[in-house]
């Protein structure tokens, strides 16, 4: 499982995305799992991050899904039409 850090703005973006990719190519499973329940202070930047990481885990065959979005993030997503792209692990 992949975790987001508590602050994801546009400031730390490039530096968890970096991070991120790194724990996708060392992840061997078939499905990849962020967990953003940490994350407390975002901005529309960590939904670029979390697109990004999702194209690479698809470009290498894996499903990918986060848990523990935020209430608002989720729903900002939505509004993007990008929400069902980040679905929930059940």
């Amino acid at each position: 499982m992949l975790v987001l850090p508590a602050e994801l703005t546009h400031r730390q973006a490039t530096a968890c995305l970096h991070m991120l990719l790194q724990g996708l190519k060392a992840h061997r499973e078939p499905g990849v799992v962020v967990d953003a329940h940490a994350l407390a202070v975002y901005d529309t930047s960590a939904l670029a991050v979390l697109l990004e990481c999702r194209r690479e885990a698809i470009d290498e065959g894996k499903t990918f899904a986060v848990q523990g979005l935020p209430p608002s993030l989720r729903s900002l997503a939505g509004l993007y039409g990008v929400g069902l792209l980040l679905t929930p692990v059940a």
